[in-house]
């Protein structure tokens, strides 16, 4: 008797640990997945402006703009923009910044990223 309770105990502590887990990594928004498959592909585009970047600043010594960047050869980035995102780099002595910019008219509630010289990509605030 004792051993069944304390597999019921081990099981229901199971089935929440599972719930719990699984819980986390559904996305709070609505998302379809074109929308899901989007957001990846721009986020892998500012990775690969983010690795221009660095070619860039490591051949030149100097950050540069998403012009100089693909008229270099540093980027080969066919299309500036995808599903309404548009790319626009910021530069300074000490870093620069690569966004993502999504029109909210036409897309709405979506968001706008960036990837600064750290490599990650972040939600703009």
């Amino acid at each position: 008797m004792k051993s069944m309770i304390g597999l019921l105990v081990v099981v229901v502590i199971v089935i929440l640990v599972y719930q719990f887990y699984f819980s986390k990594g559904q996305s709070s928004g609505v998302e379809t997945p074109a929308q899901t498959i989007n957001i990846v592909g721009v986020k892998n585009d500012l990775v690969g402006i983010a690795q221009a970047e660095r070619a860039y600043q490591a051949e030149h010594g100097s950050y540069a703009s998403l012009n100089d960047l693909t008229s270099s050869g540093s980027l080969t980035m066919q299309n500036r923009s995808r599903q309404g995102y548009t790319y626009d780099v910021e530069t300074s002595a000490l870093g620069f910044r690569a966004v993502a910019h999504c029109p909210a008219t036409t897309n709405p509630g979506c968001e706008n990223y960036f990837v600064d010289q750290t490599m990650e990509v972040q939600r703009l605030p």
